[in-house]
């Protein structure tokens, strides 16, 4: 089966469902399979009259919006590959996609321009740019830029495109065919792009939605950006499969009063956003005395029912993914009557490896292999505790022009990720941490950064933290530093209620002995021995994932 299939299927045997809702103008617009398919005809008309063939690399470079949708269908449709491209990006990082995969033609917001404009001419195999969203308040943006507009060519091939013999039914691609060049998010280095085919696709989500059930009448609201491959695969790809509704939410700050105005059922997160959320949640509990009451009184899911109500009264299910998510985090979602699955994926395999059952989930844990996924630990050390490698139908070709790096991942039809981990006492996945990021000391014990930082971040005066290796002069094994961001919101509230003004020192200090107390919890040789507090969050990746790469810890802290 390919994604072209699975939209033919929907549009056939659902045309007048929901498959799109979205904001417009201040009102809430909705988009049938049908009326969906209706506009993909016309993107595959454009890139065919624009001399798109089969197997070229097709960018789109934009922020999620329901033409996101329509393009990626459009180009897939006639066997085109589309090539993903974070809309956060600095110019440098487009460039280098751009030019690596040879995109020929590009589909790109308007308030791109500038950066588009920078590079066009350095990119020889770019011979059309496209630009969207150019209302008359920004269409001086693309002055300079030689490009075309989307809603001119829309309206130049509509009627070929509704037409016997139109570009989308006399092209296509097979199961076997790439989809998609998805880049990585480079918290290593260099971005590569995976290589992902139909197939991979279409057999990964058939395994998702074994272990998650979507149901036809489901309200999946997206949030996550849609070049990130869990966002793209569970709510562009599960839910044409399936046949059901996709909510946009505007942006990040309107998600609240947008899932109030739309009530879906299906959430997909990272932690990040989950642990912001619930700590709004927490504040207003705290914030009041029967709330508070009740949830340290056994009757968190009554006060979780009017949470639930806050979020349009309707969610069923939330999937964490895309980073690991804290075990407090889940279990205070869980007492409120949440029910959190956490799922593990990477981009190469497209990308869920594992997730937990919504009816048995074990936190710390990421949960069982997907049905047609096989899943090892290579190597492992006494405790069991190898790298994780997986293999199944859902395993992409490899790294676009970069055998190199291809060769190193992928051996014998293997997968190896790079993360750590064991399989618990019932088939769980548990990930210890990433095979990079070891830390290794004089006397061969390995430790786990992430379990440091697991413990450090407990600590409400801490905002992120990063646990590294590092070596004193003349000793062979490494000791663990560790980098602290202190959480300045605390800090500001603790001073305006205690009605003093620390310094810079007096900050370092308290952080610092609040994290030694944390800390307690770890065995000795675990534990950090110098400290480095810095002011400046760290930098990262636009899916908030630390670039650890970036980063040494200075053996001269305290």
């Amino acid at each position: 089966m390919t994604i072209k299939d699975c939209l033919n299927r929907s549009a056939t045997e659902r045309p007048d469902e929901i498959a799109l809702k979205f904001k417009q103008d201040g009102s809430w617009k909705t988009r049938s399979f049908s009326g969906l398919r209706e506009r993909v005809w016309h993107v595959s008309e454009m890139l065919a009259e624009l001399g798109v063939l089969e197997g070229d690399r097709v960018a789109i470079y934009r922020e999620n919006s329901p033409e996101w949708f329509e393009l990626y269908h459009g180009i897939v449709g006639i066997g085109a590959i589309a090539v993903p491209v974070d809309a956060k990006l600095r110019e440098s990082e487009v460039r280098h996609i751009f030019r690596d995969c040879g995109v020929v033609v590009a589909f790109a917001s308007c308030r791109m321009a500038e950066t588009l404009s920078e590079m066009k001419d350095q990119i020889v195999s770019l011979k059309h740019l496209v630009m969207l969203d150019c209302a008359e308040k920004n269409a001086h943006l693309c002055d300079k830029l030689d490009c075309k507009f989307y809603g001119d060519l829309f309206e130049q091939v509509s009627e070929k495109a509704l037409a016997q013999g139109r570009a989308f039914d006399r092209m296509g691609p097979t199961a076997s065919s790439p989809a998609s060049f998805i880049y990585t998010s480079g918290t290593t280095g260099r971005q590569k792009g995976a290589v992902l085919t139909h197939h991979n696709f279409m057999t990964n989500v058939d395994s998702i939605l074994k272990a998650v059930p979507f149901l036809e009448n489901d309200n999946v609201v997206l949030i996550l950006p849609l070049h990130h491959s869990f966002a793209f695969t569970t709510t562009v790809l599960a839910t044409i499969y399936v046949g059901c509704q996709v909510t946009i939410v505007e942006n990040l700050k309107t998600i609240k009063a947008n899932m109030v105005e739309t009530s879906p059922t299906i959430m997909c997160a990272v932690p990040l956003l989950l642990e912001k959320m619930l700590a709004r949640v927490m504040a207003n509990v705290n914030s009041k005395k029967i709330a508070k009451f009740m949830f340290n009184a056994g009757l968190a899911k009554v006060v979780g029912k009017k949470v639930r109500d806050g979020l349009g009264g309707k969610l069923r299910l939330v999937v964490s993914g895309g980073a690991p998510i804290s075990p407090s985090t889940l279990e205070t979602w869980s007492k409120l009557g949440f029910c959190i699955v956490e799922g593990y994926g990477i981009t190469e395999t497209a990308p869920v490896i594992s997730v937990n059952p919504p009816n048995a989930p074990k936190v710390g844990t990421v949960g069982k292999p997907l049905v047609n996924v096989d899943v090892k630990i290579d190597n492992p050390n006494p405790e069991g505790i190898g790298e994780i490698c997986a293999r199944g139908e859902n395993v992409m070709q490899g790294y676009w022009n970069n055998p190199e790096e291809t060769a190193k991942v992928l051996v014998d039809g293997w997968y190896h990720t790079g993360d750590l981990g064991y399989f618990d006492e019932d088939g769980y996945i548990v990930i210890s941490g990433r095979k990079k990021s070891l830390i290794v000391n004089r006397e061969g014990k390995n430790i786990y950064p992430e379990e440091v930082e697991l413990q450090v971040l407990k600590s409400d005066l801490v905002l992120e933290c990063l646990a590294l290796g590092y070596r004193e002069a003349d000793e062979t094994g490494e000791r663990v530093g560790l980098i602290v961001v202190p959480n300045q919101e605390v800090i500001d509230e603790m001073q305006s209620l205690e009605g003093t003004s620390l310094s810079d020192e007096q900050i370092e200090t308290k952080v610092r002995e609040d994290i030694k107390k944390k800390l307690q919890t770890l065995s000795d040789y675990k534990r950090p021995r110098k400290i480095d507090v810095r002011f400046e969050e760290f930098e990262k990746t636009t899916t908030q994932k630390i670039k650890r790469y970036l980063y040494t810890f200075d053996s001269a802290g305290k």
